[in-house]
Parts: C-alpha cells; structure tokens; sequence
C-alpha cells in the first residue's frame, strides 16, 4: 500500500468519524424529543479499485414499522373512545342522578304524591295547581334531555366538519412531505428528518381515521384505511361534508337531512366495519348517527308512554281519539320520533284560564262540578302505576309502570357509561403500553455515549494515521 492510499484511508476514516460524531450528538440532542426517530450512520468498506478506506453509505432511521402501526391503531381506538365517552358523560349531567330532585324519576314520584293529595282533597284548587306543576315539570324534563340530545348530535356534526377540514390539511402534509423525501433523494441530501416531520403527520391522521402506511418508490408512503379508502397514493385524497347549523330529532343520514362523507366526490361508509370507520372521526359518525338517536328514541318512548297512559281509556268526558292530560303539541301521538321534546299538557286545564277543576271533572266537561269527586284523580294515580307496554319497544316490549319504565331508561344509560369507560380504559391502557415500547427503541443516550468513545478513539488512530505519513513525506522530501 502507498503512502498516498494510507492518507486516502485515514482521511475517509476521518471523515465517517465526524459525520457519525454529527449523528450521535443529534441523537443526544433530540433524546427527549417525542417524534426523533434513532438515526445510524451506515458505513461500508471501499471497492471498487480502492485499496481501502470506508464509505458513508448514508444515514437510516431506526424504526419498528409493525410497531409503529400497532401503535397507531391504538391511538385511533382510544380517540374514538374518548369521542364517545365524552358526549355520554356531558348527556349524564342532564339525565341526572336518579336520587336528585331534578331527576325524571324524582318528578315522577312527586307527580304521584301530588295526586295522592289532592285526591284526598280534590276540592282544593291549591293541590290541584300542584298536580299541574309537577306534571308540566315532567313535560319539561322531557323537552331538556331531548333539546340536550339534539344540541350535542349538532356539536358533533360540526366537530365532523372540522376534523374533516384538519384531515385534508394533514394529508396535503404528507402529500408534500413525500415530494420533499423524492428531491432530496434525487439530490443525496439526507431524508431523516422529513421523514420524522411525515411521521408526526401521520400519527395525527392516525387518532382521526385508522391507517395503514405503505412503502412506495423513493423514500414515499401510501395511505389506506383497513377498511380500503385509499387517502394517499402519489396524489391526497379530498375529503368533503356539509354540515348543518340545526339538528333536529328526524334529520337521519338515511332520509338524506344529514351529510355523509365523500372522498373524491364518492359516498364512503363510516359505519362500523365501512371503509372510513374507527378513529375519532368514525366515533363522531356513529354519537351522531347512532349512540344519540337511541337515547333520543328512549326518550320519546317515555314521552309515548305518559301521552298513551292518560289518553281517552281513563277519562269518560273525553270523545274517542281526543288527548289525554298529556298530548303531542295539540294532539294524540302522531310521529314518534322527536315526541320527548313536543309533549305538553291538555290546555283544556290551563290553570291560566282557570281551568284547573278540569283535572278533577274531566277535560271534556264544559261545566265545572260542585264538591269535590275525587274519582279522576285517583284513575290518573291508577293510570301511573299500571302495567303496560309502550307501543314504541326502544326500551324492549316488556310490560311496566311509569317508575320502573324510566328505570329502565336509567339503566340503559349507566350501561352505555359503564361500557364506554371500559372500553377507554382499555383502549388507553394499550395504546399506553405500546407507546412505552416505541419509546424504549429509542434514543439509548448511554449507548450513543458509548458510539461516542469509539469514534473519538477512531478519530484519533485516523489522525495519527495521518501524521505519520505526514511525518514520512516529511523524511522524503529531506532526503531529496
């Protein structure tokens, strides 16, 4: 071997130890950064007619792909479970505790107990002014879940439209990101830290909408929901929806009153198991769509119930097919769907007009009776606590008094939280372990340490390497 290829090696030697130096100290810098990917410098000996020497092949980032993408579906199942619980425990403080005041099985009873008073004295307009109250008090308890419910179907119609307007700005990210990774391919420049920028994107994809990353050409990714929508390949895809100011008990996405998302103009499903389903994203779909409107259907059959409870069956001076004490805005109960937040009371009784005996002889009657017949207000008691089945079976078809058939409702609703606080429980106990195992891969700042003592010491051999050929040209030249 020259003295010519002893340099030539030492100084290639030299120049991989500053360029790995540059990348452990990134490495050290960045240990505390969530997003850094691990880099290494990849070196390989000299060929090609060299007599030696090493070459920087480049710098690749350390990554567990089937890691990262366990992780990431978690991530989209613990956001689509705190969509969920979220809207269920804001709709919790509405339907309150069964033990509160303001509780519907609280007014409940208190309905009942005011009909137990007065019917003991029924000739007291002041007891039947409280039997109006109380029952108007259900009325409105009705109305509020129900406006609560419809409230937060339009929160999370609106909440689509912005995750949608904040997918497609993350996707053109990545569109541009992978450009980016191509021209600096094409130009030898290191790709790295793109990359880690392009990862980060992804991840905030990732909690909106489940994906899947797939290798392309150059350095660029595809993405693909597990459900087959293609958002990414060469070109992003574009999502679209129309959101709505006003939601309303019949807007469904069925009767067409409520947008359904499109990529590239295409109707796409977001219903469980549908191409954009899972992730935030297809959470807000289904509170929208499905969780809300359920709750929304076990309102309404109790509405149903109390209007079909005191319809014309108990009250003689009422015509067939006349409403009861309570009525659908006017009438007997028309359209299910929406009844909660339209139920009202008889204004044949309106204590406002001075009416209220009307409770006692009978919404029909035109004349008030003197004394004081207790019989009405004992068959509105009597109505109240008998079994019955709904003709809406939202709350199944079994046959129940008022009382237990909001227990029911009670019910329903504490399993639904209950569930979905196991299932966040869950999904962010794992999405919790496995980002513990992304970050134990990686910086290993006492092995970069480590990397850093042999370098140093590499560095040192290639510069003593250097000074002794220098040293020997040194003795050439005196001899010349």
């Amino acid at each position: 071997m020259s003295l010519s290829s002893a340099l030539s090696n030492a100084l290639s030697g030299l120049t991989a130890s500053a360029r790995g130096a540059g990348v452990v100290s990134s490495n050290i810098s960045n240990a505390m950064n969530d997003g850094y990917a691990t880099r290494e410098l990849s070196l390989s000996a000299r060929t090609g007619g060299a007599s030696g020497g090493v070459s920087i092949n480049g710098v690749t980032r350390l990554v567990d792909q089937a890691l990262l993408g366990d992780r990431r579906h978690a991530d989209s199942t613990q956001a689509a479970a705190q969509v969920t619980s979220g809207y269920l425990d804001r709709l919790s403080t509405v339907i309150a505790d069964p033990t509160k005041p303001s509780s519907l099985t609280s007014l409940v009873a208190d309905f009942e107990s005011d009909l137990i008073a007065a019917a003991s004295l029924p000739e007291s307009e002041t007891r039947l002014q409280s039997v109006w109250n109380s029952a108007t008090a259900i009325a409105d308890s009705l109305h509020s879940m129900s406006q609560s419910v419809q409230s937060l179907r339009a929160e999370a119609d609106n909440a689509i439209d912005t995750q949608i307007a904040k997918l497609n700005l993350a996707l053109e990210n990545v569109e541009q990101l992978n450009k980016d990774i191509i021209a600096a391919t094409t130009q030898g420049r290191d790709t790295a830290g793109l990359m880690d920028q392009r990862q980060a994107e992804i991840d905030t994809i990732s909690q909106m909408v489940p994906v899947q990353e797939l290798q392309r050409d150059m350095g660029t990714v595809a993405l693909m929901t597990p459900g087959g929508a293609v958002l990414l390949d060469g070109q992003a895809a574009e999502l679209s929806f129309t959101p709505n100011n006003t939601v309303v008990a019949h807007m469904s996405l069925e009767n067409g009153l409520l947008s359904g998302l499109q990529i590239n103009g295409s109707d796409v499903s977001t219903a469980d198991g549908g191409a954009m389903s899972g992730g935030s994203l297809g959470a807000l779909f289904t509170v929208r769509d499905e969780l809300l409107p359920e709750i929304q259907s076990e309102l309404d059959t109790i509405a149903l119930d109390l209007i079909e409870r005191f319809g014309t069956g108990f009250d003689d001076s009422l015509p067939p097919g006349e409403p009861g004490l309570f009525w659908d805005d006017g009438a007997t109960a028309g359209v299910t769907t929406g009844l909660a937040s339209r139920i009202g009371l008889n204004t044949a009784a309106d204590p406002d007009a001075g009416n209220l005996w009307r409770l006692r002889d009978g919404l029909g009657t035109t004349t008030e009776t003197a004394g004081g017949n207790a019989t009405l207000l004992q068959s509105m008691q009597a109505a109240l606590n008998a079994i019955s089945s709904p003709s809406s079976d939202a709350l199944g078809s079994a046959s129940r008094d008022t009382a237990s058939l909001i227990s029911d409702f009670l019910s329903s609703m504490g399993l639904r939280e209950t569930e979905t606080a196991q299932d966040l429980s869950f999904a962010a106990a794992r999405q919790s372990e496995l980002k513990e195992m992304e970050l134990a891969l990686g910086v290993d700042t006492d092995a970069e340490m480590q990397k850093l003592l042999l370098i140093e010491q590499s560095y040192a051999a290639n510069a003593k390497i250097i000074q002794a050929v220098d040293e020997m040209l040194q003795q050439l030249m005196e001899i010349g």
